[in-house]
This record gives structure tokens, sequence and C-alpha cells, in this order.
């Protein structure tokens, strides 16, 4: 994107008009990117203004691929071990660097991307044999995608959390037990695993007795353990984590969808590098339900168009 330099007494705050001239495209473009808040600005009595120096800030941003240097923050599906990650590079880069992580559900972190409030979104949505299908199609859906490439975190084991006191080995039996249960919020994809589980056991949703619906595992978890539910849908890690029991369903897949030029930058590179490392290996042995066979693979990317 070609710059014009800005004079060193030109106002902090600039209208619609100067920021048109300063980004050498027209003014309906400017008002399209503040109603969609892509570029910083206020309205003030009705008048668009945008700071100076926050439109230089977010040209560096888009300069670099739609992602600072300094920062990794990651939205998406909920999950103990990239968590844990995170916060772990986070701790190690010291000030130098901030790695955040933030569990919104699968649809929600997607949707972020797509505005780029986010630089990468964790996301799973069925089956394991059935994600490098599935992935690709629900990435489709946003605006940006074909920038996007798909990376492979790790494959998880879904299932049923269980309530202190609550037993059983069987998920199909426990769901047709009349038990409390826990669902998901709309756009969670363990809340689509297990959408899909109820139908391979022909279950109908309607016969649940639901006492919430839960953005989260940790948040099913605390539901379970305060003897407001019986079961909820979850990771075997997530049940672990607060010690609860667990019945195996099957296994998913954990993507990681990224604008294609962050793929190269070192902090998603030292993420990568964290997933096939000993301690994590360790880490994941002991929260239990983790495989990493293809971890750091490149699964999907969008076909580039001359």
């Amino acid at each position: 994107m070609s710059v014009s330099s800005t004079p060193s007494d030109a106002p902090r705050f600039l209208g619609v008009r100067e920021v048109a001239e300063y980004l050498k495209i027209n003014e309906k473009k400017v008002y399209a990117l503040a109603a969609e808040g892509r570029i910083p600005g206020t309205k003030v009595t009705g008048k668009w203004l945008f700071p100076r120096d926050l439109v230089d800030q977010w040209l560096t941003r888009s300069s670099h691929g739609g992602v600072f240097t300094d920062r990794l923050v990651i939205a998406g599906g909920d999950d103990p071990l990239m968590a844990r990650l995170a916060s772990n590079l986070c701790a190690e880069m010291d000030a130098r660097a901030l790695i955040s992580y933030t569990p919104t559900g699968t649809q929600l972190g997607l949707k972020l991307l797509a505005a780029e409030r986010c630089d990468a979104a964790l996301l799973h949505w069925g089956l394991v044999d059935e994600s490098e299908l599935r992935h690709p199609a629900l990435i489709r859906g946003f605006a940006g995608h074909g920038r996007w490439v798909l990376v492979r975190a790790f494959r998880r084991e879904q299932g049923l959390m269980l309530a202190p006191g609550v037993d059983g080995d069987d998920a199909a039996h426990l769901l047709g037990r009349g038990l409390r249960v826990v669902k998901r919020t709309e756009g969670s994809g363990t809340g689509r695993y297990f959408d899909e589980t109820l139908a391979r056991f022909a279950i109908e949703r309607e016969r649940l007795e639901v006492t919430a619906s839960l953005r989260t595992d940790r948040e099913c978890a605390d539901w379970l353990r305060a003897g407001d539910a019986d079961i909820a849908p979850g990771s075997r890690a997530a049940a672990t984590e607060h010690g609860l029991g667990f019945v195996a369903v099957g296994w998913e897949a954990m993507d990681l969808a990224l604008p294609r030029g962050l793929y190269f930058r070192t902090l998603l590179q030292r993420l990568l590098d964290a997933l096939k490392a000993d301690d994590t290996f360790l880490l994941a042995e002991r929260l239990g339900g983790y495989d990493f066979p293809d971890s750091g693979r490149l699964v999907w990317a969008a076909e580039e168009r001359g």
C-alpha cells in the first residue's frame, strides 16, 4: 500500500478526506473501513475523526501480514494444552512479546479472525477423519478466508465429562439415563461433536434435561463440580484438569486458521516448535487424550489467484 508522507505539523486527528488522501483511497472506502471497525476512528458530533498515530499503527499492522511482530493473539476453541503453551511461551518471551489465548468457541474465533481482531483461531468441527474436508468447508464461510491457511496443532479425545459420583463407561447408556446435561453454546466445536454423538446414538436432544448452556470446557467442569449437572460434553484433558470422570466418544483434529503471511513469523514458529517439545509431550501425557502425529503440518491453503 502506497502512503503519502504526513507533515510533522499535521493535526493529531484526521477527517475522512484527509485519511483518504493519506491512504490514497477514495472516501467511500474510508467510510466502509470505519463502519466495519477495521480502521481506528470515532464519531464526534456525527463526523468521523481518526487519530493520526493510531492510523500509522494500523498501517504498520497491515503491512506485516495483519499481525505485529511482537504479539500473537489466539482465539477459538477451548483447550487446556493450548492455554498452558501460550502462557509458558509468553513467560519465556518475558516483556519482548505478548502471546495470548482466549477461548471463545470455534465460530466466534473465526469471526474474530475475519474481523482482524485476533491473529489465529483454534478450530475443531467433528471427527478427525473428516477434518481435512470439514475445516476448509467451515472457514470458507468467513470473509478473508482466501488469505488463510490451516495448520494442524494436534489431535484430541472428545467425550463426556462426569460429575463426582456419576459412574458409567458407556456414553450411549449415560445419555439415555435421564441425567442432567450441560450443553454448549452455538458455534462451539465441542457442541457440534456432541450433537453428532447424539445423532449417532439415535438420542433426541429434546429428551435431555439441559440445565445450562456454557461456552467452555472449564465452565462446564465447574458446573459439574458444583453439583448443578451430571454430565457435559468436553475433552479428556479438561476432565483430568478438574478431577472429573470421563467417557470417551472419539477423536477430533485441532487446527489453527491464520493469515498466510503469519505462518513464517517468529512467534507462530515458536508456538509450533513448542508443540513438538518434550515438555509438551509430558504435559499432554499427564492431561491425557492428545496425539501429535502431524503437528505443524500445513493441512490446507487457499488457492492463490494471479
